[in-house]
């Protein structure tokens, strides 16, 4: 007997704030003169993504009891992402990010508030049962009370039968205690996880270059059941079946125009090829294709996506 689809395509856990990124193009927030504000955080925009897509998501949040996080809550309800579980919080407000405009890895300072103020109330196990994916984020680990609280529901959403994902997104000045991040990682990975992880995220959680195959040995064994290395330009690698196979996609030429949020756009293509039943090659391939329409257009993705285009090779 087949099993019946799921409500939710994806359950996004973390992150919901607004990204000030600079008008122009810089070097560095040194040179950054004047910004634009976005909706932002990489959940939230995952889960936008996905929905774009056309399916359906629900988003896990926090933010302020502020005009901003009342922007930011329309913004991402306004793609058709279900938004019954973000929470106001009456004490911090909306965590703000600033971050440089780019074609490069941008130049960043995140201000840390109401993000990290998930709570398991806002994750009972009939939310988990809903999901076919439980999705956060590095940055939603870094920060109590949020770290123990996506911990647990992941540990439980495993339980009631979800995929578990994640962005190893690490960044230092995120998360200055390397050695809790390894740790917390593995307990993370530990539920078979769909990691996507880039060689800037790998360069930072090793804390120097690391080889692929380092990589992918260190997080299998660690648990991870799928690991997706972005490659940039030179295009991805995905080990999978816990390291027996691998797939190698070259990169193709892409004329950047804004290169935010490019990873989240390339990880939503990637699961929605992978819960479509497509091997691993080709939900690389998915996920290149979409990365490729947000690093060609400023800002977000267009409000819909028809999400055979990211079939088309």
């Amino acid at each position: 007997m087949t099993t019946p689809p799921r409500p939710y395509a994806l359950l996004s856990v973390g992150e919901l704030l607004a990204d000030f990124i600079g008008h122009h193009v810089s070097g560095s927030l040194l040179d950054a003169q004047d910004f634009r504000r976005y909706q932002g955080g990489s959940p939230a925009n995952m889960a936008a993504n996905m929905a774009r897509l056309g399916n359906r998501v629900a988003l896990v949040a926090c933010v302020g009891d502020d005009n901003i996080g009342k922007y930011l809550v329309r913004q991402v309800e306004e793609t058709g992402v279900d938004v019954s579980n973000v929470a106001v919080d009456r004490y911090e407000p909306t965590s703000l990010v600033v971050v440089s405009r780019t074609a490069r890895t941008p130049d960043f300072v995140a201000y840390r508030m109401a993000d990290r103020c998930l709570h398991p109330s806002q994750l009972p196990d009939s939310l988990l049962a809903q999901a076919d994916i439980f999705h956060t984020t590095c940055f939603a680990l870094s920060k109590q009370p949020a770290q123990d609280t996506i911990i647990d529901a992941a540990q439980r959403a495993k339980a009631a039968g979800c995929r578990i994902s994640i962005d190893a997104n690490y960044a230092p000045s995120i998360w200055p205690d390397r050695e809790q991040a390894w740790r917390v990682l593995t307990d993370y990975f530990a539920g078979g996880a769909l990691v996507k992880v880039s060689m800037d995220d790998v360069e930072r959680l090793y804390a120097e270059p690391r080889e692929p195959e380092t990589v992918f040995a260190d997080f299998h064994r660690m648990g991870a059941s799928l690991i997706c290395l972005t490659l940039g330009a030179d295009g991805s690698v995905v080990s999978y079946e816990n390291g027996a196979k691998q797939a190698r996609i070259p990169g193709r030429k892409v004329d950047v125009i804004d290169a935010t949020g490019a990873g989240d756009a390339y990880w939503a293509g990637f699961l929605t090829a992978y819960l479509d039943g497509y091997a691993p090659a080709n939900c690389a391939r998915a996920g290149a294709i979409l990365a490729k329409m947000k690093l060609t257009h400023q800002g977000t993705l267009p409000t819909t996506v028809d999400r055979t285009e990211l079939y088309q090779l």
